[in-house]
């Protein structure tokens, strides 16, 4: 079924955006801008013009020629929203969640989260399109789905990698039991069962903090994986502890390496992420960002390019988008310019 874009909302009602829990007015001049209001930012780059994809009714959508200047669209990338998401997951309606997005075989995979806010009955979608500008998007069914009572892992935040023999494979979670990783096969659907590569804590930790958000999704608070390839390693960047409570939020981004897309991930004293290991990365700085997450990774115009939402100080709180150059230390650990 192709899913055709038409206006959700009017510009004159003033669009709006929900953060995973957290409801803020999207203000009219921001419809261009220079630091656009987001959450859990990914971007693509087609024909001179760069896409932003992040969580919104049907998922938000804005473009660029410079990656400075943003026009926000009037228009989500879904206002047909598959009948499938909302038997798979009651209670979920048009907030469309943390997509990807990945060039591959010609095509432009987007998987996007259905889910509500603190439970792991969820499941991932997939959409592809031969090209970002035609704004035409096929409905390639659900990739994955976790229920309730039955799965120990959240089927949200997903991330499309391919590895260095051309196998995608598909890596997702929150909280739980943490960040899961599985192989997809030619039509981006999963081709094995899911196992853990990241966790918050160690299992046999005995003291994680509360959680002050849900006491559904428990304290293993690790979500928002991304995995980005740099000199024959695997770097899974993840995202620490809390989002969604605007200044009160506690969000920072933690990274382990692996010569291997599967894992075992390492930080830089060797300690597996399985078992709570992970190096920080990036966090707020208490000036103009409380806090930040929900972090992606690219190699755009011969330089790496780290981006994620952070929780403005300035705005009460608001997610605005994060963007920074990347390098790389002497023995290959990511920094922030």
């Amino acid at each position: 079924m192709i899913l055709l874009v038409v206006l959700l909302m009017s510009v004159a009602s003033c669009a709006q955006v929900w953060a995973q829990g957290q409801h803020r007015p999207f203000p009219r001049e921001d419809f261009a801008t220079r630091t656009p209001m987001v959450h859990d930012p990914v971007m693509a780059y087609e024909d001179s013009t760069y896409y932003l994809f992040s969580t919104g009714y049907g998922i938000q959508q804005m473009t660029s020629a410079d990656r400075k200047s943003w026009t926000v669209s009037q228009q989500p990338v879904m206002t047909v929203i598959p009948r499938w998401t909302r038997d798979s997951v009651p209670g979920f309606n048009h907030h469309v969640w943390a997509p990807d997005v990945i060039r591959w075989h010609d095509r432009w995979w987007l998987a996007y989260s259905c889910s509500t806010f603190g439970k792991n009955t969820s499941a991932i979608g997939l959409l592809s399109t031969p090209s970002l500008r035609w704004h035409l998007w096929s409905d390639e069914g659900c990739i994955i789905a976790s229920r309730e009572g039955r799965d120990n892992w959240n089927a949200i935040d997903p991330n499309f990698v391919i590895d260095a023999d051309d196998q995608p494979w598909l890596v997702w979670g929150s909280f739980w039991d943490g960040i899961q990783i599985a192989r997809l096969d030619t039509t981006m659907h999963l081709k094995d069962a899911p196992r853990t590569i990241a966790r918050r804590y160690d299992p046999a930790f005995k003291n994680p903090k509360p959680n002050p958000t849900s006491k559904y999704a428990g304290t293993n608070a690790i979500e928002a994986p991304f995995v980005f390839c740099h000199d024959g390693w695997y770097y899974l960047f993840v995202s620490w502890d809390y989002c969604c409570q605007g200044a009160k939020s506690s969000y920072r981004v933690a990274v382990g390496r692996s010569r291997s897309v599967d894992g075992p991930y390492l930080d830089s004293k060797g300690v597996d992420m399985r078992y709570g290991g992970g190096n920080l990365f990036f966090e707020g700085d208490k000036k103009e960002f409380e806090a930040a997450g929900h972090c992606a990774v690219y190699h755009i115009d011969g330089q790496d390019i780290f981006l994620c939402h952070g929780y403005s100080i300035a705005r009460n709180g608001a997610s605005i988008l994060i963007q920074r150059p990347l390098t790389w230390t002497p023995d290959g650990w990511p920094r922030i310019n």
